[in-house]
């Protein structure tokens, strides 16, 4: 920021402003993006314009497991933004069913012309009174954008026309609106009406929502998430926010060995083999032959998963007799067992083994891998390093996420900040340095880069740590992967929770979380997914007398019983703050041929009185530190500092 202020000689005549040597050599940069006063000025009118348009609408996801239909369908039908415009737009002019009719088609264009064209639906009347409505629509949504950007949003191919449909002229309007059909009908003449409708359905999507905001957990449960993974790679603006799952596979990924155990045995007990083999081409063919060769196959436990727990409970505990540090020595239980009794010591209990078929642990060396599971694993670290989609996704997780996220007055994170019984931030020794609140979670972001970037042991040490660490901010639980594997006692595998989970129920411990990232004032939030809310038990998903918003997706069909809905999204538009509880889905299927529509109850969080616009975001103190750059600019050349190039 050049902000001098003005100085006056004796006589009180302005005298010329000094400038230091970095804010002259900051202006002749500046002055070759902008080489005179008109580049200056009309640079500082485009900005002026921006930061008064409407702000965009935000879209907050999070927890989306694997379920790749769900998951395109809430980002086709944008949380409910498009119904909601088609209602409010063509209440008085389309019959629900028209309506229902309309929005599908936005959801589903190609899909729903194709059944369409089967039934013998389709016309030129048809067509054409469609074609119109859909440009109505867009034509509305464009209006919350600058021309620019609604420009660089529309398919190549159809540009000049569909920037020529949506924008009307106040005079003359009915010679334009003439003009308007004129175009409609020549694209049915030619053919085009099909790819018109995709490429306008496809504008209208990306218009109902400027940024969407992933919370995290992509991974794991659901068979899909190479799918998610491959339409997050194309939308248009996004940011993530890594999960717990996630970590667990970015560490594979980078080579933890443990993160690979934990990645293959999560996808063994999932059912979902499919997502390592045929999505990333990791091959499981070893393990299974290694595991049938050994283990009882009349056991109570398949040998696929007790072959792989015992491989992980080995690398695991491995990793924390390195990690003292850790605190973790209590979850190391293969030494705990007695076979004789079929019994292990666990939290000072001696509790019943499911199974006492532990012919590769040695009582003498339990966490030392037998030469057979060390080639299953070297095998296993080969596939995951080396497979090429695989690293592309983790690449592009790097490059938009972080461990969390300040965004237009939000702290954004997936699970939590780790907290004492009392409120106060866990201190926890990383690399022989204690941090705590934000020091923290910047050290958990920076250690998880290092991890990718260079690979070292104690860096992928930290990713295991990240997926399941006593006080990881992804887990946020003790985790007893151990107990609900191996122990045949359901009491022994509650997990207890980091007491930030009962502390953010305060509003001021809230205030204070939001505070340590230099957050304020009462349109703050605290947004975290990752904890299924039971709202069927009476949950809300608003805590801290609104200060907290969790928005576990609940995507995941297995959590539907358990919390009642099928989850929660978040919509910040430039008029309020919405969460949503979602209905379980019923399928693209359904939806393209019965108008199934992921339906939700809206509960309103906040109303901006006035709507909010550009100049209220981050965006908009960005571009106005640029207008105010501009401007000393513009003096600087008006006062001869800086030569003008025509």
């Amino acid at each position: 920021m050049l902000d001098k202020p003005i100085l006056r000689n004796a006589f009180g005549l302005k005298k010329e402003p000094e400038l230091s040597e970095e804010e002259r050599r900051y202006l002749a940069l500046l002055a070759k993006s902008f080489p005179s006063q008109q580049a200056a000025y009309t640079e500082i009118i485009n900005l002026e314009a921006i930061i008064n348009l409407p702000k965009g609408v935000e879209h907050f996801i999070s927890d989306v497991h694997g379920e790749a239909e769900a998951f395109e369908h809430i980002l086709n039908n944008c949380s409910g933004v498009i119904r909601e415009r088609v209602d409010s737009m063509y209440i008085s002019e389309l019959t629900q069913q028209e309506r229902d009719d309309l929005c599908t088609l936005i959801y589903y264009p190609k899909e729903r012309l194709r059944l369409m064209h089967r039934q013998g639906t389709i016309g030129n009347v048809w067509y054409e009174s469609t074609l119109m409505l859909l440009v109505r629509l867009a034509r509305v949504l464009s209006g919350f954008y600058s021309r620019s950007k609604v420009r660089k949003a529309m398919p190549v191919a159809y540009a000049y026309i569909i920037d020529e449909l949506l924008h009307a002229a106040a005079a003359g309007e009915i010679s334009r609106h003439e003009y308007h059909e004129e175009i409609i009908r020549s694209i049915i003449r030619t053919g085009a009406s099909d790819d018109f409708i995709c490429s306008l359905a496809e504008l209208i999507k990306r218009l109902a929502v400027d940024h969407l905001h992933f919370l995290g957990d992509v991974f794991d449960r659901g068979a899909h998430a190479d799918r998610i993974m491959d339409r997050l790679m194309s939308y248009h603006s996004l940011d993530f926010q890594w999960g717990n799952h996630d970590i667990c596979w970015m560490g594979a990924a980078a080579g933890s060995d443990a993160c690979i155990a934990s990645v293959v045995r999560n996808n063994v007990r999932y059912h979902s083999l499919e997502v390592l083999e045929n999505a990333y081409g990791i091959s499981l063919r070893q393990l299974a032959l290694f595991a049938e060769n050994t283990y009882d196959q009349a056991d109570v436990i398949s040998p696929m998963e007790k072959a792989i727990d015992v491989i992980l409970f080995k690398e695991e505990g491995q990793l924390i007799l390195r990690h003292p540090e850790f605190d973790m020595t209590p979850r190391l239980l293969l030494s705990e067992m007695n076979l004789e009794r079929g019994t292990v010591h666990v939290g000072g209990r001696d509790l019943p083994l499911k199974t006492c078929d532990f012919p590769t642990v040695d009582p003498k060396d339990p966490y030392a891998l037998t030469p057979e599971e060390q080639e299953v694993m070297d095998g296993l670290h080969q596939a995951f390093v080396q497979s090429e989609r695989l690293r592309q996704h983790v690449s592009f997780l790097y490059e938009v996420g972080s461990i969390y996220l300040v965004r237009n007055g939000n702290l954004l994170f997936h699970g939590c900040i780790p907290l004492e019984a009392d409120g106060t931030f866990s201190t926890v020794i990383c690399e022989g340095y204690p941090y705590s609140g934000k020091g923290f979670m910047d050290f958990c972001d920076r250690i998880a880069r290092r991890a990718w970037a260079k690979g070292d042991q104690d860096a992928l040490d930290w990713m295991w740590y990240l997926w399941c660490g006593r006080h990881s901010p992804l887990s946020g639980r003790i985790v007893k992967t151990f107990e609900r594997s191996f122990v045949d006692d359901p009491s022994a595998s509650k997990e207890p929770e980091d007491p930030y989970f009962m502390a953010t129920r305060s509003k001021e411990v809230c205030e204070e979380i939001l505070e340590e990232f230099g957050l304020s004032g009462e349109h703050s939030h605290i947004i975290n997914g990752h904890k299924p809310v039971k709202a069927v038990e009476g949950e809300s998903p608003i805590k801290g007398e609104g200060k907290l918003l969790v928005i576990d997706g609940g995507f995941c069909e297995a959590y539907h019983k358990k919390t009642g809905i099928a989850g929660y999204t978040l919509i910040g538009s430039p008029k309020n703050l919405r969460i949503k509880a979602h209905r379980p889905f019923m399928g693209i299927k359904a939806a393209i041929e019965d108008n199934a529509d992921i339906l939700g109850d809206s509960t309103l969080i906040e109303v901006a009185n006035p709507p909010l616009k550009i100049r209220d975001t981050d965006t908009g103190r960005r571009l106005k530190q640029e207008i105010e750059d501009l401007q000393s600019l513009l003096e600087a050349y008006r006062s001869g500092l800086v030569k003008e190039s025509r």
